[in-house]
């Protein structure tokens, strides 16, 4: 951490260095990155193993509507991630936050298994969705309050490290119970990191986090500073409107990846094992990322972000590729390991350029949510998108088509984009 220096004029913060006292508060970021992991999103691809084997077609449930349901979630989801932003922009308590939006998500992923209908199991997962799209936001912002804005890349990626090595543990732990108890397991497995997420969250001291710096402002606006207008903030600034394109096509190609490839494994080798299977993905694909976002959080400001961000789409173009290659599933657990680079270079750079983009604003949080509008609707109709490929023309079709998205993805930011960090071309 930075040492120490002599206070700023009344009404002003700090803006590139932490506070005294944070280390405490820093290492309790870890513990909740790490516990908040398996919590943020919901089920994610366990809840396409649920719907198609445990429900299954005797109950209506295929591709295309196991993705429908994904969609309807995904699109309330989304229509909460700006006003969400707005929340944490306003907030002067974010980790209370948190542990409020991790219970929600959890209530309604555990009512799952005594619910029934199309209609109830769509309402719970848009419940889960809105109640997620507090977790972005508040994460970046308690974390830049935390270091301020000089220190906040490097964070980013510790951050994005302790996620990762969270996700590998309790997907590691999902896939070995799973095979006892069936996939059943991963709802309680999600309720005990709950308790853990909360009451690490109570653990953060709420005074170490600076809501000026949090929010992307030099001072407070009751103490001399306009306060910005939020939409007016978003419209002008081309280059955001460009990154939010580019992040609604990196998830459109990006979402229904693992979901398909858990669907083809529950076609293949039944549902218990393609849950431990799908859980074996994630783990190979998290345990990439560790590594992945600490060398981004350590060289974005030596590399820019726009050569590592390229390389991310190029690997997910990738991928998707090779998933057409064989279904043996431990292939499709190898090439799975890709997303690893990707999905680990998009976690750690998100906010990073975002807080590039809008330095100053005020509007950080705002715009992190307004982004991940965008962001959660490629995501939300990449689940519909690739069901609806999968039965009309296989899972091959599907997978080429997300990956020449991802090509798409490449161009665009490659032509369009400029470099966010100061001296890189």
């Amino acid at each position: 951490m930075a040492t120490s220096s002599p206070p700023l004029p009344s009404g002003h913060r700090s803006a590139g260095k932490a506070s005294p006292g944070k280390s405490g508060s820093g290492k309790t970021l870890d513990a909740l990155n790490f516990f908040l992991a398996d919590v943020r999103d919901g089920l994610g691809p366990y809840l396409a193993i649920y719907l198609l084997a445990v429900r299954g077609p005797q109950h209506g449930w295929n591709e295309a509507t196991v993705g429908l349901v994904l969609t309807i979630a995904g699109i309330v989801g989304l229509l909460a991630q700006t006003p969400a932003g707005g929340l944490i922009d306003r907030s002067r308590n974010k980790p209370r936050i948190v542990m409020v939006a991790a219970l929600l998500v959890t209530l309604s992923s555990l009512s799952l298994p005594v619910v029934s209908g199309f209609t109830a199991v769509a309402v719970t997962q848009s419940i889960a969705a809105v109640a997620g799209a507090v977790f972005a936001p508040a994460i970046s912002a308690i974390t830049l309050g935390l270091v301020g804005p000089k220190l906040f890349a490097k964070r980013v990626g510790r951050n994005e490290a302790f996620n990762h090595a969270g996700n590998a543990v309790s997907a590691a732990l999902a896939g070995a119970l799973a095979w006892k108890f069936g996939p059943v397991v991963v709802f309680w497995l999600m309720a005990g990191l709950t308790v853990a997420s909360i009451f690490t969250a109570s653990r953060i001291r709420n005074k170490d986090i600076d809501n000026a710096v949090a929010r992307g402002l030099d001072c407070e606006p009751d103490k001399g500073c306009d306060e910005p207008s939020a939409w007016k903030t978003l419209v002008e600034n081309r280059p955001l409107m460009v990154f939010a394109a580019i992040a609604f096509l990196f998830h459109l190609a990006n979402a229904a990846m693992l979901t398909s490839v858990s669907q083809l494994l529950a076609k293949t080798v039944g549902k218990d094992q393609a849950t431990s299977l799908t859980a074996a993905c994630i783990v190979a694909a998290q345990l990439v990322m560790v590594p992945v976002a600490i060398f981004v959080g350590r060289h974005t400001e030596r590399l820019g972000t726009k050569p590592i961000f390229l390389a991310a789409f190029g690997f997910l173009a990738l991928r998707g590729a090779l998933y057409t290659v064989s279904n043996d599933p431990w292939w499709l657990v190898g090439v799975q390991a890709l997303d690893g680079v990707g999905a680990g270079i998009f976690g750690a750079l998100f906010p990073v350029v975002i807080a590039d983009l809008t330095e100053g604003s005020g509007r950080f949080n705002v715009s992190q949510g307004a982004v991940a509008t965008t962001q959660g609707l490629g995501a939300a109709l990449s689940a519909s998108l690739a069901g609806s490929i999968i039965v009309w023309a296989g899972y091959g079709a599907s997978f080429l088509t997300l990956a020449s998205i991802a090509g798409a993805g490449f161009l665009l930011y490659l032509f369009a984009m400029p470099e966010t960090k100061k001296g890189k071309v």
